[in-house]
């Protein structure tokens, strides 16, 4: 090791491997004096392939551990990409036949053991070689140098280029590391300093003295390498990034199979220095990542992958509803509002929906023609909002810069839905404390909207405290049999979000005296046969008197729940406008829902 850190140090890379030709020579004579050599086993023995046994199949990997680092030379060429004229033609060609070629040999090699020399002798000879090969005694040992040297030097040469490399694209945390690593003899560029510290390196795991134990930490890296490099090109063929253009093409289940073959090698190595390999390329990454923020690394390539998945879907979805005569409902909604700064009503709600069991879309409105400034402010908002949701947000966040709300709803609803299904449900909201500021164009536009077959929900917002403790209400009236399951189905949906742990659904249905025992009865019913967290004790049926309306009932009622859920109908907005949605002063939020055709529970 000392013989060569001073030939690296002092001659470099180019002496290294004019030095490795004349290694190879010696190698590969002695090779041919091992294959032609006999010894009297030889003569007599009878092996063949149909007799062989596989046995010892425990220790299997730990001899190759032992094996593995002779095949490390894979790397040498991206090592020394920079003094390869052509890198793109010679790596792969000269990865793949070197791998192939010393596979041939390896077999060559224990065929040669196995009918040249007894079990009992491979296993107390470790020297065994050197009887089999003619003029072994000598040819042997040289052999073996000549192998050990030319992986050393492979080693040697390769890792100082890699640390130079990256301490030139800054990967270190310290100026006067990346500095000091990166820099090159000024007459070749030879990374001198970075050769420095792989030859301490090396002069450690040397000191230690157990080669066993040095073979199966070296293992763990070079597994390490070869695994991520093959979930690097896994995931890279998936994310069809136009920025991904290798000279050398590859099939994806290759890279898939390179990867799991790796992981799984290395547990079965040694399980502790997998685990312990794993993590500290973890914290490497999660380190050098969070002083290199400006760097896309991983995450533009999962999120590459992610979208190409994404898209696949969407059309695979596309396809399938065709085919499918029944498609199980499920809330995809989206929610224009210009008021996202003021308040966000609208857009809890359009989370709590989106949380589990839906799909939701928030449009931020801007109003005004589309412009160079208009697009610039849009950019800067659509940030604000990201930034103001944080983390805990189900719900795809835009802009849409439209002059009216009428053509902003008009775009919006011909959006195609974000989870690959079509938009179905459409959300509005209005300050509760001031309806004639957006109310009266929810009205106008709801005959726009329903000609698209969507369920429309108008959310009154109210600047009341939420105590979701308190649960939602549901108020259930006769005329409302296509609007109250979906309704209910809404609560249920609504209650899954982490928000509202612990709350109670409760049903409320008006009625007159001769019909409340079959509506419980269909309530009850309904609960039951759908599986909702529903329990009798809350539906609750309410006798309405005749001198007293549901509004007043449902104010009495309600006056604290977390979200009351009031249904109505397209002709009470042709017959009283507006005025349907006010009146419930005592109440906090208010969700009016205007089912498009009625949902099953199943």
């Amino acid at each position: 090791m000392i013989f060569l850190s001073i030939l690296i140090l002092t001659k470099g890379a180019n002496v290294g491997v004019k030095a490795l030709y004349f290694v190879v020579v010696i190698l590969a004579i002695s090779l041919i004096l091992f294959f032609v050599g006999t010894t009297s086993f030889a003569e007599t023995s009878n092996f063949s392939f149909s007799k062989a046994e596989f046995r010892n199949f425990d220790n299997f990997f730990v001899v190759f551990a032992i094996i593995f680092p002779a095949f490390t030379g894979m790397t040498a060429g991206v090592g020394l990409s920079g003094d390869l004229k052509n890198p793109g033609k010679s790596i792969p060609l000269g990865t793949t036949s070197a791998t192939i070629i010393g596979m041939i040999i390896y077999f060559f090699i224990a065929y040669k053991l196995t009918i040249s020399a007894s079990p009992e002798d491979l296993i107390n000879n470790q020297f065994i070689m050197g009887k089999i090969a003619k003029w072994g005694i000598i040819a042997i040992p040289i052999g073996l140098a000549a192998s050990t040297i030319s992986s050393a030097l492979g080693s040697v040469m390769v890792a100082p280029r890699t640390l130079q490399a990256l301490a030139g694209d800054k990967s270190f945390p310290s100026f006067s590391i990346n500095e000091w690593l990166s820099k090159g003899r000024e007459k070749d560029s030879e990374p001198v300093n970075a050769s420095l510290a792989t030859c301490f390196i090396a002069m450690i795991f040397v000191i230690m003295g157990d080669i066993n134990a040095v073979a199966e930490i070296i293992s763990m890296f070079f597994m390490v390498t070869y695994g991520s490099l093959s979930l690097i090109s896994l995931l890279n063929h998936f994310g069809s990034s136009p920025a991904y253009r290798p000279s050398f093409k590859s099939k994806w289940y290759i890279s898939l199979i390179g990867f799991v073959a790796s992981v799984w090698i290395m547990f079965k190595i040694n399980m502790t220095y997998a685990v312990a390999a794993i993590i500290l390329m973890t914290l490497l990454y999660i380190y050098i990542n969070s002083y290199h923020k400006s760097r896309k690394g991983l995450v533009s390539i999962f999120a590459n992958s992610i979208f190409q998945l994404n898209r696949n879907l969407q059309v695979f979805l596309q396809k399938q509803k065709n085919k499918k005569q029944f498609v199980e409902w499920r809330p995809s909604a989206i929610c224009i509002s210009k008021n996202s700064f003021e308040r966000d009503n609208a857009f809890r709600l359009l989370n709590w929906i989106s949380y589990k069991y839906g799909f939701g879309t928030y449009l931020h409105r801007i109003e005004g023609y589309y412009s160079k400034t208009t697009h610039k402010q849009s950019e800067i908002e659509l940030k604000k909002l990201i930034k103001n949701v944080g983390m805990n947000n189900y719900v795809y966040i835009d802009t849409i810069i439209s002059p009216s709300y009428t053509s902003a709803i008009a775009q919006a609803i011909q959006i195609p839905g974000i989870a690959g299904m079509e938009n179905n449900m459409v959300i509005f909201e209005y300050d509760k404390m001031n309806p004639e500021k957006g109310l009266k164009d929810i009205v106008d536009n709801f005959k726009l909207v329903n000609a698209g077959d969507f369920d429309v929900c108008i959310l009154a917002s109210s600047s009341k405290p939420v105590y979701y403790k308190n649960g939602i209400h549901i108020w259930i009236k006769n005329a409302d049999n296509e609007n109250g399951n979906l309704m209910i189905l809404l609560s249920f949906i609504i209650s899954g979000h982490s928000d509202w742990k612990n709350a109670s659904i409760k049903i409320f249905e008006i009625c007159k005296p001769k019909n409340a025992k079959k509506v419980r009865q269909e309530l009850n019913e309904l609960v039951k046969s759908g599986r909702l967290p529903i329990t009798s004790q809350n539906i609750e049926i309410i006798i309405q008197n005749e001198d007293v309306s549901s509004k007043s009932i449902i104010n009495e009622h309600s006056n604290d729940a977390a979200l009351t859920i009031i249904g109505f109908r397209e002709e009470m907005l042709t017959k009283d406008n507006s005025k349907y949605f006010t009146g419930y002063d005592n109440l906090g939020n208010i969700l009016f829902v205007n089912s498009h055709n009625k949902k099953d529970i199943d």
